[in-house]
């Protein structure tokens, strides 16, 4: 009698249905399957049609803001699709900018389980037999030069980057050597989510002069995720993998 095919295998993008992760996907798509995820299932699907062979991706539509869920939802996806995971990229974010006064408790807490309890949350599960067979083998973050440097109306999202860059930290250390864990530091990149930083004339000419090689696109942080992703980068782990187009060092900003 012969042995049932093995699960096939995925890498798991969350925020997947625009932006950075829209790019991310289609740039990983000729050499991994991926299940796409983002709260949008509409464009999840564009996604997917944007992706090299789509038919061998699959969709996962979550709101991660609702973190108390993913317990039971993520492992009957797998489950049902018979599916396990050996790299997942946390590419979800909540950004909102508001100075301290106008935010809102539920507002904090929405931009705290995005960016970081779900990251935590989706990775434990991950490492569970019953739910991923232990294969996860290799996790980045997208995280942000905002976990580094303070910024007016960023409170919520600066406190969720350098959470999400300390939960890296930690899992690379706790999961080693059987799983790598890295983040990536964007500066700022043109996406529908930044859209509106750019629309200020004033605020885009200050952004230009604070890069020493200009804004940035979402193509610049798919290639620096596909690095750590890869076997190349199979001696590195917890490290933060700055991508900004020089704005860290530019002290005279």
């Amino acid at each position: 009698m012969s042995e049932p095919p093995a699960p096939a295998t995925y890498l798991l993008i969350t925020g997947a249905s625009s932006g950075i992760g829209r790019e991310m996907a289609v740039s990983l798509s000729g050499q991994y399957r991926l299940i796409l995820s983002g709260r949008d299932p509409g464009r999840l699907q564009q996604t997917r049609q944007a992706c090299q062979a789509p038919d061998r991706h699959l969709c996962w539509a979550r709101d991660l803001a609702d973190v108390t869920t993913l317990a039971q939802a993520l492992p009957a996806f797998l489950r049902e699709n018979d599916a396990r995971v050996t790299g997942f990229v946390h590419g979800a974010a909540l950004l909102k900018v508001l100075p301290l006064r106008s935010i809102a408790i539920g507002h904090a807490l929405d931009v705290m389980n995005t960016n970081v309890m779900a990251a935590l949350e989706i990775t434990r599960l991950l490492l569970r037999k019953d739910v991923n067979s232990k294969m996860l083998r290799s996790v980045v973050f997208v995280s942000s030069i905002a976990s580094r440097f303070g910024a007016k109306g960023f409170s919520a999202y600066c406190a969720s980057k350098a959470a999400l860059d300390g939960l890296m930290k930690a899992l690379a250390v706790e999961l080693a050597p059987e799983v790598r864990v890295n983040s990536v530091l964007p500066g700022s990149v043109r996406t529908p989510m930044t859209e509106a930083m750019f629309d200020d004339p004033a605020n885009a000419e200050r952004l230009m002069r604070d890069y020493p090689l200009g804004v940035g696109l979402p193509s610049d942080i798919a290639d620096a995720v596909a690095f750590l992703m890869s076997d190349q980068a199979r001696w590195i782990t917890g490290h933060q993998m700055v991508v900004d187009g020089g704005r860290s060092v530019n002290i005279s900003a």
